[in-house]
């Protein structure tokens, strides 16, 4: 056993206390905790407290690290869980901390999909946004089930507008017609469009160019 023989407040930071067993520092928790615990001077505590206690401050510490990653951007659920990771935090406490963020709906992969496909189709192909959303830790189902059901003439139309400044461009250092449809479809599908609507892209433009 173990005597509390002295509990001070950080001069750095008042929401965390130094914890003082025998009159020697032992570590640190968070104010919340002593206040939950019921912790004060003189209280004797065993090993299996002591071990309780750190497992209670790591999952407080894991849940506002947590909290801090998501008011920063929106993250997936994978985003959220390799940042604690990186951090140092342990599987228990990530879960509990993942559980409480989907509790709250502070992370909802659902959305996140559906934010993050509406708002990239403006500008990059649906085959770019499946790798990145699978990159990102969402589900192939989900993927596959908001992207067909996205507007494949929209997306068409995007890639033809991205496609004809792209022309503009490339007219200015090029005359030859086969090397500047070869730069045209390199670019769409570096941005990500898929094989059918980059080459009937790449057609309407090159023969409105012809035309023009």
């Amino acid at each position: 056993m173990a005597k509390i023989t002295k509990i001070e407040v950080q001069k750095k930071n008042k929401e965390r206390v130094n914890l003082f067993l025998d009159e020697e520092y032992a570590f640190s928790l968070s104010i919340e905790l002593i206040y939950k615990e019921g912790l004060k001077k003189n209280d004797e505590v065993d090993s299996q407290k002591l071990e309780a206690l750190a497992e209670k401050e790591s999952l407080i510490r894991c849940k506002n690290s947590a909290l801090r990653i998501i008011e920063k951007s929106h993250k997936t659920e994978k985003e959220v869980i390799e940042k604690l990771k990186s951090k140092g935090y342990g599987d228990n406490a990530i879960n509990k901390s993942i559980e409480f963020l989907k509790e709250y709906n502070f992370i909802n992969d659902l959305n996140y999909a559906k934010a993050f496909i509406n708002d990239k189709l403006n500008s990059v192909g649906s085959q770019k946004i499946r790798y990145t959303l699978l990159q990102k830790g969402i589900s192939k189902e989900l993927v596959e089930e908001h992207l067909s059901n996205s507007n494949k003439e929209n997306e068409k139309n995007v890639a033809f507008n991205l496609a004809k400044k792209k022309v503009d461009l490339l007219r200015k250092k090029e005359n030859d017609n086969y090397k500047i449809s070869g730069k045209l479809y390199r670019y769409l599908i570096s941005k990500g469009y898929e094989y059918d609507i980059t080459n009937e892209v790449v057609k309407q433009v090159m023969s409105l160019d012809d035309f023009e």
